[in-house]
């Protein structure tokens, strides 16, 4: 398991506006540098009575937060984000310290969080509503969007920052009280956030955090007064997250995993396609739902492709994420990275060609680190399991098919329909390829095709359970309710009880 620093950090949770040590006799979880294979902190995991406590101070924040208008509730997250883009180089070293992705990394994560706290800052203008005049005789028509509740966020280790800030910037700006879940592995940076809300004048219990494990997510689930979840992580978990809660009654929207696939036509420019695949493929160590993982050669692409992807990952500067020569840092625990080291040894017994093997890698000084080095392989089929399964880690694979026809057909045929992109200098086939592919999100000569913030963000078939995606108007549907209102004033000619069903814009 690695050394343990003397003096670790004990990480808590954030109750009702300030920090909250939960029961005493709790479990406590690991939090390990990646880098150095140490022990920094360690975690006390919910159970049910922390998950009580902290629904318990959101519901009574929500009364007071829920009835304030909303450019008040905007102006709390105007503060929120001038404060987080002053510190966002402590936050982002936090990150790399528990998580190991490079603190360049780390910075380009915050910044794409903040991007969603800019735009939920329009709640304003977000949430407003419609209105029809007199669409019967003295009656109007309009629509108004309400808060749900309270609202958890269950997010994942890979992004600890940016994920939540997917979430709950939108949540409370339409009203909501927020429980958010962090990983249990890179808990730090949920802390930092929840003391910077309150310093922007957020109330007490209108954000928590508990930290946890699989009890804590199933507290939240089985909670009757938690009205909405929304999760990221792999697509075992959120297919059960969704099915539990959905039976418990809360709306659920769940980002599962993905197998990204990057067409590449004979057409595209190499030096380009060299450099979307390496950064996308094994930056943040593979880490990323959006990472691709699949490379898929058409014609005379891969022969010329192959020998420039292997130079490039033969070159890549492994080390500590803190060191600016890194290009890649470690994986987030030991038993991940022997789970992707068995993957990588499937593909070799079922006969694909491991081209780069990054297995057994040690960076020096850093020797108990969590390390692994880019693997690349050629010669994939699609029955492998190198193939099927999400990895998350720095693997890539090459596939080799005959023209954009069978191309689409295997991006289609396989289960995650997360992400897909096509490099290619025509503009016809970029067209058909996007119009026809399987996925919810499209990159055109675009590896990682994450969108913006006033956009939203989501998968198809088994990359996301339920219907809404992340952020963006998606998310203020998902965290408000529409109700239509019809009235009508009475005046001096009462033409007494009406017996039928009104006709539209009948009398």
């Amino acid at each position: 398991m690695g050394r343990t620093e003397p003096n670790v950090a004990d990480i808590v949770h954030w109750i009702g506006g300030r920090f909250d040590n939960g029961d005493p006799s709790a479990r406590l979880g690991d939090v390990f540098d990646p880098a150095r294979g140490e022990v920094v902190a360690r975690v006390r995991l919910a159970g049910e009575s922390e998950v009580a406590s902290a629904v318990a101070a959101a519901r009574r924040a929500f009364e007071s937060w829920s009835q304030l208008p909303a450019g008040r509730r905007a102006r709390v997250l105007f503060r929120f984000r001038e404060l987080v883009g002053q510190r966002q180089q402590a936050l982002a070293q936090v990150i790399t310290r528990e998580q190991g992705k490079l603190l360049s990394d780390a910075l380009g994560e915050v910044a794409r969080g903040l991007e969603v706290v800019e735009f939920a800052t329009g709640i304003p203008q977000l949430i407003k509503g419609e209105h029809s005049d007199q669409v019967a005789a003295g009656v109007d028509q309009f629509s108004l969007r309400q808060p749900l509740g309270v609202v958890v966020g269950i997010t994942p280790f890979n992004f600890p920052a940016m994920v939540p800030m997917w979430m709950f910037p939108l949540a409370i700006a339409c009203g909501n009280a927020f429980v958010l879940k962090p990983s249990e592995r890179d808990p730090s940076a949920s802390l930092l956030l929840a003391q910077w809300l309150s310093e922007s004048g957020l109330p007490d219990g209108v954000f928590n955090v508990v930290q946890g494990d699989k009890a804590a997510v199933d507290a939240l689930l089985r909670h009757p007064d938690v009205a909405a979840v929304s999760f990221v992580g792999s697509t075992r978990v959120a297919e059960t997250v969704h099915c539990e809660g959905v039976r418990h009654g809360k709306r659920v929207q769940a980002l599962g995993g993905a197998k990204n696939h990057m067409v590449v036509l004979p057409d595209a420019d190499l030096d380009q396609v060299v450099d979307a695949a390496i950064g996308s493929s094994y930056g943040a160590a593979g880490e990323r739902c959006m990472a691709v993982s699949v490379v898929i050669a058409v014609g005379s692409a891969a022969d010329a492709l192959v020998p420039r992807l292997e130079a490039r990952a033969r070159a890549l500067r492994v080390g500590d994420g803190s060191d600016p020569a890194s290009e890649m840092g470690p994986l987030i625990t030991q038993s991940h990275r022997a789970a992707v080291e068995a993957c990588v040894q499937s593909g070799v017994e079922q006969g694909a060609q491991l081209v780069v093997d990054g297995r057994g890698l040690v960076v020096p000084g850093r020797e108990r680190g969590f390390f692994l080095g880019a693997c690349l392989f050629d010669q994939v089929r699609p029955e492998m399991r190198i193939y099927r399964e999400e990895i998350f880690g720095p693997v890539l694979s090459v596939v080799r098919v005959p023209d954009l026809a069978a191309a689409l057909e295997l991006v289609n045929a396989h289960e995650y329909g997360n992400g897909a992109a096509l490099f290619t200098r025509d503009g016809a086939s970029a067209r058909a390829f996007t119009r026809h592919v399987q996925a919810g999100m499209v990159g055109i000569n675009v590896p990682i095709p994450v969108p913006m913030a006033f956009y939203s963000f989501g998968g198809w078939k088994r990359s996301l359970f339920g219907e809404a995606h992340a952020y963006g108007m998606e998310a203020v549907r998902f965290y408000t309710r529409y109700k239509a209102v019809m009235q009508r004033w009475p005046d001096a000619a009462s033409k007494g009880p009406e017996f039928s069903f009104p006709p539209s814009g009948g009398s």
